[in-house]
């Protein structure tokens, strides 16, 4: 029997998985120079740690969530997005002591498990990268979440990115707005979904991210939670654009901006890269935003926070579509080729040599004629041979070749396992 994938996975084949190192590795050294370091998490919960954020009307918890009852008979949950669980470590193991400088700030990348219909770039498992920094409420640290997100994307190579922004305002204007937004939906609740009927009464904001063609209608004529924020929120969004003016980073102030999960307070945002080429507009490839009371919804004391998640797969397929150039990350500094059953013993001992000094070093395993040891070598880009025949192994020496230049040497063994890198530079680097 063969078999197959599951509906939603995709297999991460050596070519492909190169980029996606070089795309992981390329973020691991931008967060360093941002100060952001890297937290693991499970990558399964309780189920009550995404119920409890992401909220009980949205489309993670109602139909994506991946959540099953273990031999314990423990309610787990697959995680759906990265918050929830560094948010969960960040209570449980105290990060927020005395002995932990504020802002806690902290990077994750991994997998994440949505049950929906499986479409280019969104698949059942999917990837994510992530920050979240904790314990500062202050616009500049917004602005500095924000600005990693652009400098990541440029980092990556892409390009037409557009940063679009909003503010959520804090539990008072919310409060204020969700009630404005329910006497303005309330005469249409019959010609509403029925996701956003369900939705309506327990969190109307939600209805304003609604997939429905009749729903985005009806919300056109909605208010502006712009329109609701109090001074304290109005002052806070101010500052974050006067910030991001003052950092030349253009913005668009989007209104209508909502985020697809309950937690988000104040400033919220989207960095979309024009993806035409994909057949689309601007589609957005980061998002994220404040959320000044999820600490304390999972059991930690009043602690803000905020910072984005940014979809791999998505990624990936902008990168293609946009002709981003990845480095060559696999160059292979030196092929041993061995002629004649006696030199194996030698090839082996020399490429095993080589590794431990820190070159990259193959040979071949499958018992070929030269010929196709050599071709194999030029398929594999290879800097240089070293060839060692019957003949060599009785005077411990080996032919060295550069495959650029074609220039070949005569050279002792002892001085290409001693030092390679010497036999290199005097005899190639003219």
């Amino acid at each position: 029997m063969r078999y197959q994938r599951p509906k939603g996975t995709a297999d991460i084949l050596p070519e492909e998985a190169k980029r996606w190192t070089y795309v992981e590795e390329t973020a691991r050294m931008l967060f360093n120079n941002y100060r952001y370091q890297e937290i693991r998490t499970p990558m399964f919960e309780n189920f009550d740690v995404f119920s409890r954020t992401s909220g009980d009307t949205s489309d993670v918890v109602t139909k994506e969530m991946y959540d099953f009852k273990d031999k314990g008979d423990r309610h787990i949950s697959l995680r759906p997005e990265g918050t929830a669980g560094v948010v969960r470590a960040f209570v449980e193991n105290k990060l927020y002591g005395p002995e932990h400088p504020r802002p806690v700030k902290v990077f994750y990348m991994g997998s994440m498990f949505r049950y929906e219909r499986p479409q280019s770039g969104r698949q059942r498992e999917f990837h994510q990268i992530g920050v979240e920094a904790f314990g500062s409420d202050e616009p500049e640290l917004d602005v500095e979440v924000i600005a990693l997100g652009m400098d990541l994307l440029r980092h990556f190579g892409l390009k037409d990115i557009r940063l679009e922004i909003n503010s959520l305002g804090d539990t008072a204007s919310r409060e204020a707005y969700r009630q404005a937004l329910i006497n303005y939906l309330d005469p249409h609740f019959d010609e509403l979904s029925e996701d956003s009927q369900v939705r309506l009464h327990k969190n109307p904001l939600r209805v304003l991210d609604s997939k429905d063609k009749r729903d985005q209608e009806i919300v056109k004529g909605a208010p502006s939670i712009l329109d609701y924020l109090n001074e304290e929120s109005k002052q806070h969004f101010n500052r974050v654009k006067q910030l991001l003016d003052t950092l030349k980073i253009p913005y668009v102030v989007d209104p209508d901006m909502v985020r697809g999960l309950d937690y988000y307070t104040h400033t919220i945002f989207e960095i979309m890269v024009d993806s035409k080429a994909l057949g689309e507009g601007y589609t957005t490839i980061c998002a994220g935003g404040r959320y000044n009371g999820l600490v304390e919804q999972l059991g930690g004391p009043e602690m803000p926070g905020i910072g984005f998640g940014l979809g791999m797969e998505r990624l990936m397929l902008l990168l293609e579509a946009q002709d981003v150039e990845f480095p060559v990350l696999d160059q292979l500094d030196a092929y041993v080729v061995g002629i004649g059953e006696k030199t194996s013993v030698e090839t082996l001992k020399i490429v095993q040599a080589l590794r431990e000094n820190d070159f990259t070093a193959d040979r071949d395993y499958l018992d070929r004629k030269p010929k196709a040891q050599f071709k194999t070598a030029n398929k594999l880009n290879a800097q240089y041979t070293i060839t060692i025949g019957e003949s060599e192994l009785a005077s411990h020496t080996a032919n060295v070749k550069s495959m650029a230049s074609g220039k070949e040497i005569n050279v002792p063994v002892d001085e290409i396992v001693k030092d390679f890198d010497e036999v290199i530079t005097s005899n190639f680097n003219d």
